[in-house]
């Protein structure tokens, strides 16, 4: 590796700037970005990612000529500080951070005050004539220092400090800031000895040691569990590497004229135009996040809003409050994007720590995104690119019913909107094996911690004793879009009896209980919800969007609600109505198993005109709702022994309603029995061989399609799509069956009906014939699913057993069932496409499996120019958004290309 490892900021200067996230990583390009602004930013430097890409290349070996760059940079902080590293009587400390180009929150590793020993605390107490500050700065070093680099839990350390506030007179609880430089000062020596007896060995006071040993834990933490959970859930790429800033410290921790905080330029749980954050004195920034203390409001309106009595930022420290609005309102504008900032307050003057886009819920997007457009910040394509599609997950579901009983349990900080029901669990561990087994889960914490990531991921909410707005639970909840109640200190948690007390009851794991994340309240037992209520902001956004795109969206329906669901969210049409599932209902099965049991043509036949007119109904009904609009209908695809009863109960009757015996049922049963269904006697084969049951849905599409077009004069045009073709020759069968069955029917009613016949492409070798087929075929529907199933060979109900530890090794870059494999399944699409287009020009192509609510697969679908896509109702607004941002995307490749 060769090339510049270190780039230095401060001082008004910075050899990096806001665009060279992907080297310097997010907080590095930031810092850089914040100095070339004037902003105050303690100097500093930045290891970039490409050297964390090196040291795990190379076998965990930091590159050649990185020491030197390292210390000519460390020298250039401390010529700007006025102090140096390791000095005995002016020594300089520093942060050592991690930094990925995608924002990770708590996910790394974060080591402050780096640079103390026994001697240099010595220093600092004198230089300060503060040794409280001092000491507590070292033993908080040594907790940090001995977590992250030397691999003893904190807890140990947690443990002693606990023991040391207590006071063994009153039997009551002093704060961490009640300890004095004695006590301080013991605690320290005890850190030390635990130090030692955990690993044989002295706490480090060599400080070149102490910094390697801190740079090398940050890269490290790139691949510690909760980094790899993190990137897994949000689709970052392991190849980025994290990068590594050293910074000059600058203390919050030094007595009342110092603070350090954490502040949003906007709210990030609503979107609100309005200061948002949190701040403690005497403190240093984990404080803040990790909810050892109650955190007080910035402002006066957010001390109210939460109904405390701490003082506000804004009334203790109103000179530092007002430079620290005036720098946000700067850097708002300049990003043109909601900031999360952190800061400091040193002895009365703020410095600049960290500045990112900041994670926010999904209507906070939407509302920051749309008020930034009339504010003249963005533009309305700007807008539309700022709003993650799957967040929109988040409005689209349930909230807690107002008029539902409700018992309150408690209250606490609404830290992440949205409600949730669930079973209460108190470990990670438990909510994640627990989900595996399909039960809803509330995680309930004292408060939540980076190595939680993988049940708050598993957990349908989270609520936590301690903690404000702006802890580990709330941000990671509100990034996840999972509900959250931080901060409930009514909620007395016992880890070893697994219980809490709240209310004046007493809650056991497996207990249910709902939280509201848009109150901060939490109930009792399980709470009704009722439909989400969306705002104008969104069909605002969603306007723009359908401006924008140029993919049509359809969804996937079956049922009434299907399709009246579908159309609130604005679907254009049905892509996929699977008149399978229409058989299942109870009065509908049994006629269903007559069918199949019968054996001959006849028996069938009669079996099938019972069916009919409930058939007939179920299109009538659809295709009223959709008004006009197309609708996609599969003929019966999957193989007929799923509809055979099981249990001796449901044999005798299906026996008794077609005169036959139970044996009789019991052998047709072992007769249709398949050893590999999925490949078996199935869709268009079912057709070929019992043409009678194709032709009864043909007719019952046919007759629903005349009799609206006769009560309501609504041109209906029915797309009737024959699944898992093979050959041409499947398909010209089956379409001159369905052409039969529409003039016979067009004769008895007089009415004339529209429709088109297509295919449902799911297999490589009708992909591969496309040309051929599409001579019968007036439009081609990709069935990815199965096409996924039959191009890999995976089973899309057996492969999830292996496919996270293909992803964890690379093997894999995601869910080939949730993102489509665009080098194999998205190649034999174009190909289909292609070859479908030479035969009939304008063949109208979509797809309806899972994939067409997936953004990725979206795009694929832009940039193969398929007409439409169809998904799940629910995902029908994230699909429109991803359309639009695929539209916008292939316009500006195209422009770039030009």
């Amino acid at each position: 590796m060769a090339g510049k490892y270190v780039y230095s900021f401060g001082d008004g200067f910075a050899e990096g700037k806001a665009d060279m996230k992907n080297l310097l990583g997010g907080k590095g390009a930031n810092l850089a970005e914040m100095c070339a602004l004037g902003l105050p930013v303690p100097p500093g430097f930045t290891i970039t990612t490409e050297v964390c890409i090196a040291y795990y290349a190379q076998g965990k070996k930091l590159p050649e000529g990185l020491k030197t760059e390292v210390k000519n940079a460390l020298a250039a902080v401390e010529k700007a500080v006025g102090a140096k590293f390791g000095d005995m009587s002016n020594p300089l400390l520093v942060s050592v951070r991690s930094g990925a180009r995608a924002s990770m929150p708590g996910m790394m590793d974060t080591v402050l005050n780096l640079g103390l020993n026994d001697k240099t605390v010595e220093a600092l107490a004198a230089k300060t004539g503060n040794p409280r500050f001092a000491y507590d700065s070292y033993r908080r070093f040594i907790q940090m220092y001995s977590d992250v680099v030397l691999g003893i839990d904190h807890y140990h350390f947690e443990e002693l400090l606990e023991a040391k506030k207590y006071d063994g007179n009153s039997g009551s609880m002093h704060l961490d800031t009640d300890l004095d430089d004695h006590a301080l000062k013991a605690l320290t020596q005890e850190y030390k000895d635990k130090v030692e007896k955990e690993l044989g060995k002295p706490f480090p006071q060599s400080v070149e040691e102490q910094l390697w040993g801190a740079i090398q834990a940050v890269f490290d933490s790139w691949m510690n569990a909760r980094a790899i959970t993190y990137r897994r859930l949000h689709d970052i790429p392991e190849n980025w590497g994290t990068a590594v800033n050293v910074q000059s410290m600058v203390f919050g921790n030094m007595g009342n004229d110092c603070a350090t905080g954490v502040a949003f330029t906007r709210n990030p749980s609503t979107g609100e135009k309005a200061f948002y954050g949190e701040f403690l004195v005497n403190a240093q920034g984990e404080d803040v996040v990790a909810g050892i203390r109650t955190p007080q409001p910035l402002t006066i309106k957010g001390k109210e809003t939460s109904g405390g009595d701490l003082p506000s930022m804004e009334e203790v420290m109103p000179d530092v409050y007002g430079e620290l609005v005036k720098i946000y309102q700067k850097l708002e504008k300049h990003y043109r994007d909601m900031q999360d900032i952190e800061f400091t307050v040193q002895n009365r003057k703020l410095w600049m720590l960290q500045t990112r886009n900041g994670k926010r819920t999904a209507a906070a997007s939407i509302k920051i995104a749309v008020d930034m457009v009339e504010e003249k910040l963005i533009t309305q394509q700007q807008a539309l690119e700022r709003v993650d599609p799957l967040a929109l997950d988040q409005l689209l579901h349930p909230t807690l019913d107002p008029n539902a009983g409700k018992t309150v349990l408690a209250r606490g900080l609404p830290a992440s909107p949205g409600a949730a029901a669930g079973i209460v669990v108190f470990s990670a561990e438990e909510a994640e094996r627990r989900a595996h087994h399909k039960e809803k889960v509330i995680l309930v914490r004292i408060e939540t911690s980076p190595e939680d990531i993988h049940g708050m991921h598993a957990a349908q909410g989270i609520l936590t004793a301690r903690g404000g707005m702006t802890s580990h639970a709330a941000v990671v909840a509100r990034g996840m879009g999972k509900p959250c109640v931080s901060g409930a200190g009514e909620v007395k948690i016992d880890y070893a009896a697994k219980t809490f007390k709240a209310g004046g009851k007493t809650i056991k794991e497996g207990d249910f209980i709902t939280i509201n994340g848009s109150s901060g309240e939490v109930f009792l037992g399980s709470v009704a919800t009722i439909q989400p209520q969306l705002s104008g902001d969104f069909a605002m956004l969603m306007r723009w969007a359908d401006e924008s795109r140029t993919l049509k969206i359809r969804a996937n329906a079956e049922t009434p609600l299907d399709a009246s669901t579908a159309r609130k969210f604005g679907a254009e049409g049905i892509g996929l109505c699977r008149t399978e599932h229409m058989f299942f209902d109870a009065d509908r099965i049994i006629v269903m198993r007559e069918m199949i049991v019968s054996e001959t043509v006849e028996k069938r036949k009669a079996a099938l005109a019972k069916l009919l007119p409930m058939q007939r109904k179920d299109f009538a009904e659809i295709f009223r709702i959709m008004a006009g609009l197309p609708v996609t209908i599969r003929l019966l695809d999957p193989p007929l022994h799923e509809f055979l009863p099981h249990s001796d109960a449901e044999i005798k009757e299906v026996a008794k309603a077609s005169g036959v015996t139970v044996e009789h049922v019991k052998a047709r049963a072992n007769a249709l029995h398949e050893t590999n269904p999925m490949l078996g006697h199935r869709g268009c084969r079912l057709g070929i061989t019992y043409p009678e049951i194709y032709e009864m849905q043909a007719r019952a599409i046919f007759e629903a399609a005349s009799e609206i077009a006769k009560a309501s004069k609504e041109k209906v045009i029915p797309e009737i799509m024959i699944p898992l073709v093979m050959n041409p020759k499947e398909l010209e069968t089956l379409k001159r069956l369905v052409d039969d069955t529409a003039a016979a029917v067009a004769h008895e009613t007089g009415v004339k009906v529209e429709y088109l016949v297509g295919t449902m492409i799911e297999l490589p070798r009708a992909a591969l014939r496309a040309q051929e087929i599409a001579a019968h075929a007036e439009f081609f529907s990709f069935g990815t699913n199965d096409l996924t199933q039959t191009t890999l060979g995976l089973s899309r109900d057996d492969a999830a057993s292996f496919i996270e530890i293909y992803k964890q090794k690379n093997v894999l870059e995601s869910d080939p069932f949730v993102t489509l494999d665009q080098d194999g399944v998205g190649e034999l699409i174009q190909i289909a496409a292609e070859r479908g287009r030479k035969a009939r020009s304008d063949i109208k192509l979509g797809i309806c499996g899972e994939h067409g609510g997936d953004p990725a697969s979206i795009a694929f679908c832009q940039n193969t120019g398929l007409n439409y896509v169809s998904c799940s109702p629910y995902r029908v607004p994230i699909a429109r958004l991803a359309a639009a941002q695929a539209a916008i995307h292939s316009k500006v490749k195209k422009a770039a290309a030009a």
